[in-house]
């Protein structure tokens, strides 16, 4: 059978408990499907040219990226996350205050978490709202500008956000750590915001090329 290139929860309620599912590299998993696949011992695999790699990601990794406008809030956010909040970081840059286009930045951490490399992502760019539209370009992705930590933690419990956006030059460093903490502590509520992110998810699968 050809590995899946989109995998969701009803692809995986078809496989028997502990059984196996193999998806090409750089494919697409839902969250519910993950969530399936744990809840029933069903391990998935991706599949590369020459191995086979597991799907396991660090329950605390976060992708972490910016433009200029970000830089510095992202270098003060950096350390918050490692010395404070103990997380994994993959730090994908800017790394000075050069102007950048902040698109390619939003590329490089919501392809992170996409492909499952990190469980969530962080991106900082002047106002946050580029940003946002880039990374949702990325199928997979779920990126949320958050302005306080109401959004926030609306964010993840109703729309199960993976990338949170943020504006650099908005917010003091404080806030910032308060938006990021909520955004990282609060759980996806499931029940009926699961049927919704589901309905988010199908509306993008609808223009993925075969």
């Amino acid at each position: 059978m050809n590995p899946q290139k989109v995998l969701t929860r009803q692809d995986v309620v078809h496989i028997e408990r502990g059984g196996r599912i193999e998806v090409a590299a750089g494919a697409i998993i839902t969250d519910s499907a993950r969530e399936e696949a744990a809840a029933r011992g069903i391990s998935i695999v991706h599949l590369t040219a020459n191995a086979v790699q597991s799907t396991s990601v660090p329950e605390r990794s976060v992708a972490l990226g910016a433009d200029h406008g970000g830089y510095p809030m992202k270098e003060e956010l950096k350390k918050f996350l490692i010395d404070e909040l103990h997380l994994e970081v993959k730090d994908f840059g800017t790394h000075d205050t050069e102007p950048v286009d902040y698109p390619d930045y939003a590329f490089l951490v919501a392809q992170c978490v996409a492909k499952g490399e990190c469980l969530q992502g962080i991106i900082l760019d002047g106002a946050g709202i580029g940003s946002a539209m880039a990374a949702n370009k990325v199928p997979g992705i779920r990126a949320a500008l958050c302005y306080d930590k109401a959004t926030a933690r609306n964010s993840r419990e109703h729309n199960n956000a993976n990338v949170l956006t943020l504006g650099g030059k908005l917010h003091s460093l404080d806030q910032l750590k308060d938006i990021v903490t909520a955004w990282l502590h609060t759980r996806f509520g499931g029940g009926r915001h699961q049927k919704r992110v589901d309905k988010i998810m199908e509306i993008e699968s609808r223009f993925l090329k075969n």
